[in-house]
């Protein structure tokens, strides 16, 4: 998976962390965040480097300092409506951790983030994006207007669904 970044998804303006596969479909995954953990992922996704180091640095700190190597996030499961992951550490250790914590983390340590299959079957979304078109295939090519009805139309999906969604029957 590609962390595309955090987007604001009006009217709430709620943060959204944006994951997308790198081969296959090419999925996305749109997870619902709070407004410091957007800070800290966008921090982590732009190596901000902060005078004293936050939460996200500090957890990178003590795994060095323990002689632990982080090797990649995984995120596991979604369970009424919530999404649960991993930190993978070196011998197949493991801690879990909200997504958001864990890609930051992972981001900080230049890791591969990793979603199971079951969780994209579940809550994967098909969009396509300016940066998926192949200039030198005319076929493939949308117009300005065609990307921004596509945008308009996930972001109504995203409106429209509620963590019920997501539960098994």
């Amino acid at each position: 998976m590609h962390v595309k970044g955090v987007v604001l998804v009006p009217p709430e303006t709620a943060p959204v962390m944006l994951l997308r596969e790198t081969t296959g479909d090419q999925r996305w995954l749109a997870i619902a965040i709070g407004a410091p953990e957007a800070e800290a992922l966008l921090a982590a996704q732009q190596q901000v480097e902060h005078p004293r180091p936050g939460t996200v640095e500090l957890i990178g700190r003590v795994l060095e300092a323990f002689g632990r190597q982080l090797v990649r996030v995984e995120v596991t499961d979604l369970r009424d409506g919530v999404f649960l992951s991993d930190l993978v550490l070196d011998g197949d250790l493991r801690i879990t951790a909200r997504p958001s914590d864990a890609v930051a983390i992972g981001l900080r340590a230049g890791v591969p983030v990793e979603v199971a299959e079951t969780v994209l079957d579940t809550a994967a979304v098909d969009i396509e994006l300016a940066d998926a078109v192949d200039p030198s295939d005319p076929a493939s090519s949308t117009t300005t207007g065609d990307q921004e009805r596509q945008i308009e139309d996930f972001r109504a999906l995203l409106d429209q669904t509620d963590p019920e969604d997501f539960r098994d029957n």
